[in-house]
């Protein structure tokens, strides 16, 4: 199995990178071609994704490199508008190598599908009227999708919750708990949850109002954990030890207040989001789950947790939900979705949100490191300054030429771009 560790991929050209990750994940000519076309997807084909298409957006799809996960080398395809963040990840992968790697680990694939209840003249017997007909219940939520029965899938249990005092009055919320293998499983839950609703109301008298899965996935959580020797962490100015201390010292800040909390999760979803972007995966559905998460207690904190063990290494951990399939979907619809899930190399629904929670963890590394040393802006700017430069009209070698010297003057902006461009063509 070839290495993630690349050294100077960065400096490649275009073709090289191409070439090489090719080779790697043995793509076909016509996936190279995917790869290759602006969009990745015909108008034909987005006309058939969603309705009122127009035309198509591109957005830039970048390889994270150094992963290693479980004791696998990983190539983390990204889409993503925004820089640094696939540069800090590769960078976050390659501190986490020196210990050994991401380790990761995942809970089955279980989605909860809530049924609302309503009009109901007594909440603890329907609660009972139910819980005496469990087995009836998950019977037929069963025979809904006999595919996903077969492979091992479908409804696992049945949670019942009386909302004695809601904006709406008393109600009923049941909880289908369904695993849905390897698809995200929102079309078979809410399948699920609609073909219960005439027996519900049969049972408890009640009214069915709505019937649909949550996208708090608390059952379906994804870890990921790494560990990084303190002298790995060294660099100018910044020991090992002083720059452990300033990373932990960056995630309590995050664990006790909520305005930098939510920064600080931006940061690890910034890697997620990106892989789920890339895979076809639905990621607004990915950060409600997350950010419900992280305010489980009842007050929003971080989703990540970082300390120094007892041999003075950094050690971090991420707990998250993470609801992807490799199946269905535009996971399936979607060319580019294709290709990437090949670039991976996962096999399972799990193994993605694995690799996913490992990127998230890798993201948050970059940021708070950058943070608790030279500040963020330092190696943000030098790859921002480059979009500066290219929306002021430069183009070929200006635009690396514009941006070094606005990068080396410390003035990234918009107004010195078109100077500096008007003094570069007219010298």
């Amino acid at each position: 199995m070839p290495s993630s560790r690349v050294s100077g991929f960065y400096n490649w050209t275009l073709q090289e990178r191409l070439e090489w990750v090719a080779r790697w994940a043995d793509l076909l000519d016509e996936e190279v071609a995917v790869l290759k076309s602006a969009p990745g997807l015909t108008l034909d084909q987005a006309d058939r994704m969603i309705e009122n298409v127009v035309g198509l957006h591109g957005l830039p799809l970048g390889i994270a490199l150094n992963f290693q996960v479980n004791g696998r080398d990983v190539l983390v395809p990204m889409v993503i508008e925004e820089p640094s963040v696939v540069a800090g990840a590769s960078f976050a992968a390659k501190l986490a190598r020196s210990g050994g790697g991401f380790r990761a680990e995942s809970t089955p694939p279980e989605m909860i599908g809530q049924i609302q209840v309503l009009d109901l003249l007594d909440l603890e017997a329907a609660r009972a009227a139910v819980e005496a007909a469990r087995e009836r219940i998950l019977a037929h939520a069963d025979n809904v999708d006999p595919v996903i029965r077969r492979l091992g899938g479908g409804a696992q249990d049945l949670e019942v919750r009386a909302l004695p005092d809601t904006p709406a009055g008393p109600m009923l919320v049941l909880h289908l708990i369904y695993d849905c293998r390897d698809a995200m499983g929102a079309n078979a839950v809410n399948t699920a949850c609609e073909a219960l609703a005439p027996l519900i109301e049969e049972i408890t008298g009640g009214r069915v109002g709505l019937r649909i899965l949550s996208n708090l996935a608390d059952r379906r959580l994804a870890r990921a954990e790494c560990t990084v020797p303190a002298d790995a962490l060294a660099f100018g100015d910044f020991p090992g030890e002083r720059v452990v201390r300033g990373i932990v010292e960056a995630w309590g800040f995050a664990a006790a207040d909520p305005y930098r909390a939510a920064t600080h999760n931006k940061g690890i979803l910034n890697g997620v989001d990106a892989v789920a972007i890339a895979t076809g995966q639905d990621w607004r559905a990915i950060e409600a789950g997350a950010h419900a998460y992280a305010a489980r207690s009842g007050r929003y904190t971080s989703l990540s947790t970082w300390e120094q063990d007892g041999d003075g290494n950094l050690v971090g951990r991420l707990e998250m939900p993470l609801a992807v399939g490799t199946v269905g979907g535009a996971t399936r619809s979607h060319p580019t979705a294709q290709v990437a899930l090949k670039v991976l190399g996962v096999r399972t629904a799990r193994e993605l949100a694995e690799v996913m929670a490992a990127v998230g963890l890798a993201q948050n590394l970059a940021a708070i490191r950058a943070l608790a040393t030279e500040g963020i802006q330092r190696g943000h700017m030098t790859l921002h300054a480059r979009q500066v430069a290219i929306a002021a009209g430069a183009q070929g070698d200006e635009i690396e030429a514009v941006a070094r010297r606005m990068v080396a003057e410390g003035v990234v902006r918009p107004d010195r771009a078109e100077e500096i461009l008007h003094e570069t063509r007219n010298t």
